[in-house]
């Protein structure tokens, strides 16, 4: 059963938090495509925790600091989330046009039409680099509680260049795209090769 809300900050703090990393990584994965909806429900609910405790007044320091940190996080996510979806609805979101453009193009091919090289060219996704890759990497396996021990910035991006290399060299293909997934509760990288 839910615990009900204004009974214990610390324990509303906690849920918090968790719903905001929860929030932050299933807004990734809707605007990557593999998510269906956005997660409208989830957005509600920290909604509802920081109005309710931006109207009280808390005594103790900490849980106040705490309160504003996770507050400000939350304004900061929601103002990048909205930003994106009005890029979406634009039209000009580049993952999303991307993905669009693949769809067309492989219509095309299935038709047996033509695709212009320039159009191939133009379809080809930004390479992320190793530190966007790292963050987001570290932020869905802190999110899924798997901790971070023995992974640093320099290990994932050695073993990033070797996977890399590998890919490269088995499918002969020009860049590696590698994103962060999260599949039965874990977080994962997973590549793309990108033929040029």
């Amino acid at each position: 059963m839910a615990q009900k809300l204004g009974i214990d900050i610390e324990v509303d703090l906690q849920i918090l938090d968790a719903k905001l990393k929860m929030a932050k990584l299933d807004y990734e994965q809707y605007f990557i495509g593999n998510r269906p909806r956005e997660p409208l429900i989830l957005r509600q609910d920290i909604q509802k925790i920081i109005n309710y405790w931006s109207n009280m007044p808390i005594r103790n320091t900490a849980h106040r600091f705490r309160f504003n940190t996770l507050t400000a996080r939350f304004f900061s996510l929601r103002r990048h989330w909205d930003e994106i979806l009005r890029k979406m609805e634009a039209g000009t979101y580049e993952p999303l046009k991307f993905k669009i453009e693949q769809k067309e193009r492989l219509r095309a091919l299935q038709e047996g039409r033509n695709v212009d090289a320039a159009a191939t060219e133009k379809t080809k996704p930004a390479t992320k680099k190793a530190e966007d890759i790292f963050e987001q990497y570290s932020d869905a396996r802190l999110a899924c509680g798997q901790g971070m021990e023995g992974i640093d910035r320099t290990k994932l991006k050695a073993l990033l260049d070797k996977q890399e290399q590998a890919i490269r060299t088995q499918y002969n293909c020009a860049k590696v795209n590698f994103r962060v997934v999260v599949e039965n509760g874990k977080a994962k990288l997973k590549a793309t090769p990108v033929f040029s």
